[in-house]
């Protein structure tokens, strides 16, 4: 299942597998804090809730992850549950993310060396990583189209972060959405890089309201949105 890549002159890591870049050779960690986390409205999406649930297309080299986790230990209430749920079909090593995320180390240099020294071997299934009591992160190593209809846990917020839909059209295609549909509840977000016309034809007529808004870096537009619970 193991997925070789390769480092671009930037120094962002590559999939062979798809051909596209893991994150952003200009920033990964801006990046992904530009759409994902503020594509998402966090830390406020979060706020008031017992347990928060995030799901993600594409796990990668964990960034999101990782982002996500410091975000929410610096600003939830004492108490509170992340739960984040990530879809992986070709996973990294542990060593291969400890050096794809090297230079960031001083910003979660707890959380990542826990990742690597917790992350699971590439064999298919659901693991589990427990970070003390107050983050889970569940890595599900399978195709996405397998993978969330063997789910019932309901997202609060969606990371949609397969590669380009060009490059990996089964993680953009309408069964997917239709999952997405049967995860969420009213209210429940989704942010993603992509702007392409037909990612966002799909989630509306499952029925997420879809709009476009500024990109990172040199992508003008990206997608954010909320399941309104009722489709087309």
């Amino acid at each position: 299942m193991s997925n070789f890549i390769i480092n671009q002159d930037l120094g962002a890591p590559i999939s062979e597998q798809f051909g596209d870049i893991y994150f952003s050779a200009q920033d990964g960690l801006a990046e992904t804090r530009h759409v994902f986390l503020d594509g998402n409205a966090l830390p406020a999406g979060w706020m008031g809730k017992k347990s928060f649930t995030i799901l993600e297309t594409g796990f990668g080299t964990g960034l999101n992850f990782l982002a996500s986790a410091k975000l929410f230990r610096n600003t939830a209430p004492a108490g509170q549950t992340l739960h984040f749920v990530s879809v992986e079909k070709y996973p990294l090593a542990g060593i291969q993310i400890k050096n794809y995320l090297a230079h960031w180390r001083g910003e979660f240099p707890d959380l990542l060396d826990a990742l690597v020294e917790h992350y699971p071997l590439p064999l298919p299934g659901f693991h589990r990583l427990d970070f003390e009591s107050d983050i889970t992160l569940t890595l599900i190593f399978d195709d996405a189209n397998e993978a969330l209809p063997r789910l019932y846990t309901k997202a609060d917020c969606w990371f949609l972060d397969g590669f380009k839909p060009a490059s990996n059209p089964d993680m953009w295609s309408d069964k997917i959405f239709t999952h997405m549909a049967n995860l969420s509840h009213a209210g429940t977000s989704f942010a993603t890089f992509t702007a392409a016309g037909f990612v966002k034809r799909g989630l509306e007529n499952v029925g997420f309201t879809v709009n476009k808004v500024r990109g990172f870096g040199r992508k003008r537009e990206m997608l954010v949105g909320k399941y309104t619970g009722s489709r087309a």
